[in-house]
């Protein structure tokens, strides 16, 4: 492979791995394979486009795609010119337009006819001084944002160079969905696993139960990272009984918290295929996992190049891996380079808990709720599809636990809220249990899959 830009020495090492593979298939591609030479003519294509278009090395450029072999490649021709890299995903325009202003993106590259780029200056200069480093180094960069749920999202800048040497060692890789989204760190941890172990990444038509269970049957999948949120809608959709799920092997889940009950159901009717909790963050990259067993909520995280420790209840990490910083907050790290995750976490021995973010808990007359706990009891009950639980001000006990559901039938509001009562009177503390329970007609879950952020009282 010839490329018409030189390769940045940074991530040379990278390019020349993939490439390698040459004739073996890295992609299926609306139901057909592409090759990782595909893959090496398409990164030769974007780069002759953003030669074209004049895009010049080490500037800031953000690009609109989901997962595709041309997405990829266009990622691989940013690295060969150092640039910055902001994925874009596939976002409202207002959202895109925040990110470029937030990001300082300088060029923006989307897809033209023909499979091709083009590529149009924002007329904004990136002039943070988190990109001086990346620029004397001669690396490539990277920036996420946070999901925004407690505030405006948060532009984290990365050293891709140092995110991607995690994927120096061979490890062993499946034939996995891409579920997770482009623009995510879960979504491109997953990706550069599988092409630097020359694995099969499959692109998915759409993140629905019926459509990743007909992917998982038809391309014989083994792997799928996805959520907890989509988990459950995987269980009530019934799409598992539909489809022949029997090539999977492992589940792996994170993003937020698991209900236990949700995990139990899964276990019972996947009971071949693995379970395992991950962890990770936009700051940090992600870290190795091992769930203690396919059931269970205990987890231990770190691996090499991650140290972790608890302070106070709370998880802190030291990571390689770690952001330079925001380009729009302050440092989170403190002096000696520990981030706060502000997980709250139990731990036993090797194996840490994860409560759910110190943010969320909800103070009930100076007695701990943690949201997930009370969540995990809902959706034990066949009627609920959806809850999400936040704490609504008392003016007695400072903060009650509010209840939003989505049911699974029709039923009227008030025998749902009797039963939701009786349910939880059975399996919780008088203090956790829902003091208001308001039905929803819509969804309580993102795009994203992940739970939505309720407004207390809504």
């Amino acid at each position: 492979m010839t490329a018409t830009r030189p390769v940045s020495l940074a991530t040379e090492w990278f390019e020349a791995r993939l490439f390698a593979f040459r004739d073996a298939p890295a992609f299926i591609w609306r139901d057909a394979p592409v090759t990782y030479a595909d893959l090496a003519a398409l990164a030769d294509d974007a780069s002759a486009d953003l030669a074209t278009h004049g895009v010049p090395r080490g500037t800031v450029v953000g690009f609109e795609s989901d997962f595709s072999p041309a997405g990829t490649g266009l990622m691989l021709a940013l690295l060969r010119l150092e640039c910055v890299i902001v994925p874009l995903g596939v976002n409202p325009p207002s959202e895109v337009a925040w990110r470029i202003e937030a990001g300082q993106i300088e060029w923006v590259v989307r897809p033209a006819d023909g499979g091709r780029w083009v590529a149009q200056p924002t007329g904004l200069h990136a002039t943070h001084e988190l990109f001086e480093p990346l620029r004397e180094a001669g690396h490539p960069g990277l920036i996420l944002f946070s999901s925004g749920s407690s505030g405006p999202p948060k532009a984290a800048v990365h050293d891709l160079a140092r995110l991607l040497d995690k994927f120096r060692d061979t490890r062993p890789v499946n034939r996995t969905a891409g579920f997770l989204l482009f623009d995510h760190i879960g979504g491109l941890n997953t990706l550069w696993h599988v092409l630097s172990n020359g694995g099969l990444f499959v692109c998915l038509p759409d993140r629905s139960p019926e459509s990743v269970a007909a992917a998982i049957a038809r391309h014989r999948i083994e792997l799928v990272p996805t959520s907890p949120t989509f988990l459950n809608l995987l269980l009530l959709s019934g799409a598992w009984e539909r489809h022949d799920l029997s090539s999977l092997r492992l589940i792996t889940y994170g993003t937020e918290p698991m209900p236990q009950s949700t995990l139990t159901r899964l276990r019972q009717v996947l009971p071949d295929v693995e379970l395992r909790q991950t962890y990770g963050l936009s700051e940090l990259g992600i870290l190795r996992a091992k769930s203690e067993a396919s059931d269970s909520l205990w987890v231990k995280i770190g691996g090499s190049g991650f140290e972790v420790e608890v302070r106070d209840g709370i998880l802190w990490i030291r990571a390689h891996s770690a952001m330079l910083g925001y380009l729009n907050a302050p440092s989170p790290f403190d002096e000696n380079g520990w981030f706060n995750t502000k997980d709250m976490v139990e731990v036993r021995g090797e194996y840490f808990r994860i409560l759910g973010r110190v943010s969320e808990i909800i103070n009930v007359g100076g007695q701990k709720v943690y949201p997930g706990e009370v969540e995990s009891v809902l959706l034990e009950m066949p009627e609920i599809a959806e809850a999400v639980v936040v704490g609504e001000p008392n003016a007695l006990l400072g903060r009650v636990v509010v209840a939003q559901v989505v049911p699974t039938l029709e039923i009227e509001p008030a025998e749902l809220r009797r039963r939701v009562r009786e349910h939880c009177r059975g399996r919780l503390a008088s203090y956790k249990v829902p003091a208001k329970v308001t039905i929803s007609e819509t969804a309580l879950h993102s795009a994203r899959f992940k739970k939505k952020a309720v407004a207390a009282g809504s």
